[in-house]
């Protein structure tokens, strides 16, 4: 069985707040720095979610608005991929698309 391995490195000021984040995917060729993660795992055994949500100081508030709107959509599609309910996927979409609307980072959708 093969074995892949994602790796993230953070490294903290003298208040323990990300200062950095890094992250590796060797399978992928990837090396790269980022502002912020949300990382959402599934524990089977508790029926729960567990995140981690990070992100540096020199994250900007129009930068983390974006990163969310992009997030929710995202989502939508992985949700669709993995249910196939398609409704609920759109839904989410809507949200999305009200979200980005009220943040600014998109226009009005006559669709929606």
């Amino acid at each position: 069985m093969k074995q892949s391995e994602i790796k993230f490195t953070v490294t903290l000021d003298e208040k323990n707040n990300p200062k950095k984040i890094d992250w590796s995917a060797q399978d992928g060729g990837v090396e790269s720095t980022s502002k912020a993660i949300m990382l959402s795992v599934w524990d089977a055994e508790e029926k729960n979610t567990l995140r981690i949500d990070l992100w540096t100081q020199e994250m900007r508030v129009d930068e983390m608005k974006q990163f969310y709107h992009q997030s929710l959509l995202t989502m939508a599609d992985t949700f669709e991929r993995a249910t196939g309910e398609k409704e609920a996927a759109k839904a989410m979409r809507h949200f999305a698309q009200e979200f980005g609307e009220r943040m600014k980072l998109v226009m009005k959708n006559p669709v929606f």
